[in-house]
């Protein structure tokens, strides 16, 4: 009877221990590894940065775009840039325009 009581008196608190330390152990490694841990957390960051530096160019963008369009409305029409687009889009070549030819095709 001694024996078992100081059996348990030992097995006890070594069963105690051992289950709060797996435990803290997987708390620990979840909170480092997790779906929400601190890895996680860093990669949310690079994943923001990333978007906000794409926002930034887009927006960069729409500002260029919308400088056009304003230039191509009717009270303020540059005209050598409606001519210049037209050129482009339909391939037209003035006679009176001097051309060079570098020897690169234009696709």
């Amino acid at each position: 009877m001694v024996v078992r009581t100081r059996l348990r008196a030992v097995l006890i608190p070594l069963t105690l221990y051992a289950v709060s330390g797996i435990a803290s152990t997987y708390f620990l490694n979840t909170a480092k590894n997790g779906e929400r841990g601190t890895k996680a957390k860093l990669e949310y960051k690079a994943t923001i940065a990333e978007l906000r530096a794409n926002l930034d160019d887009l927006k960069a963008q729409r500002a260029k775009w919308d400088h056009r369009v304003m230039q191509m409305r009717s009270e303020g029409v540059d005209r050598d840039l409606a001519e210049e687009q037209a050129r482009n889009k339909l391939d037209y070549v003035d006679s009176r325009d001097v051309e060079i030819f570098t020897g690169s095709i234009k696709h």
